[in-house]
């Protein structure tokens, strides 16, 4: 347990407060909603959670959302009996099923559609399932840990997603903050990924030089800690002898960096620019940011900027 809440790597206050934060959420059976952008490690913090849990020893089931069309959840949720619809050969467990005693983890949980959302509120509430083609009912003993990279409380006030799943769900809050707002962890992350690769591989590529620690410290990073360790991956296709340097990274993310190098605009001056163009259209400010609307109003308490004008 102790070893997998060190494996949250980082120095940033955001990071301390989560080391601190996870075993208190682990030792609990509150259900656990974590936001936070594409890339920023939701599943990892959600199997850091189980793995520090009571249900440790059951099983850790992740379920993407996004990929569970409507006409299929209740069959692949629940599960089936043999001959419940025409393909239906023999029995299905179902994911809810298959996570009796452990967790069940639903990512992207704002993608899922509002008819399937109630079948999962349902679910939640009396822990009890009807597989398709049968008459029973089977229990369920689950600890649910959703995750999201939307902004829910909007989906809400758009009547895209239910108030009462999403006040189910929001119970214990974990927010992840993008890897742009953090920076003083890059050096940490990019040695620790270094150093993974240097073990599986059996190379000896070195830490980064200060010029190229200070470039990426620099970049928006979009795809945050899972694009900065794809970009370690690609460096160990031709790795360099010695220390890591900017000319060792690949010519499509040196043009990246270039995009922002030595020209990042006053991020409060442009929030409000995007704010004012859209007349407060926080969605739309986030896609002309090329951010998320979490990260949009986040910027807002961050910059101490009304919520409209």
């Amino acid at each position: 347990m102790e070893e997998l809440n060190h494996a949250i790597f980082g120095i940033s206050r955001s990071i301390e407060d989560l080391r601190s934060y996870i075993p208190k959420v682990a030792a609990s059976e509150a259900p656990v909603l974590i936001t936070g952008e594409t890339g920023t490690g939701k599943e990892s913090i959600a199997a850091n959670i189980h793995s520090m849990s009571r249900r440790r020893s059951g099983p850790f089931v992740a379920v993407n959302c996004a990929a569970l069309p409507a006409t299929l959840f209740e069959s692949e949720f629940f599960g089936h009996e043999r001959g419940a619809f025409t393909g239906a050969v023999m029995v299905q467990k179902g994911l809810a099923a298959a996570a009796h005693c452990g967790t069940l983890y639903l990512d992207e949980i704002g993608e899922m559609d509002m008819q399937s959302q109630a079948k999962l509120l349902r679910f939640l509430e009396n822990g009890q399932i009807n597989r398709l083609g049968s008459t029973s009912l089977i229990s369920s003993d689950v600890r649910v840990v959703a995750a999201t990279n939307q902004y829910l409380e909007e989906r809400v006030d758009e009547q895209k997603f239910r108030a009462d799943l999403f006040y189910r769900l929001n119970v214990a809050r974990i927010e992840l903050q993008p890897l742009r707002e953090r920076p003083e962890d890059i050096t940490i992350l990019i040695n620790h990924f270094i150093a993974d690769m240097n073990s599986r591989t059996g190379l000896h590529v070195g830490e980064p030089d200060n010029e190229l620690t200070e470039c990426l410290a620099r970049y928006e990073w979009p795809g945050n800690v899972r694009e900065l360790r794809n970009l370690v991956e690609a460096v160990f296709i031709d790795p360099p002898r010695g220390r890591l340097q900017v000319c060792h990274l690949p010519p499509s993310f040196r043009r990246r960096i270039a995009e922002h190098h030595y020209n990042i605009p006053d991020e409060r001056e442009s929030l409000i620019a995007a704010l004012t163009l859209t007349n407060w259209n926080k969605a739309e400010a986030a896609r002309i940011m090329k951010l998320s609307r979490m990260s949009i109003y986040r910027k807002i308490a961050k910059y101490h900027i009304p919520s409209e004008r």
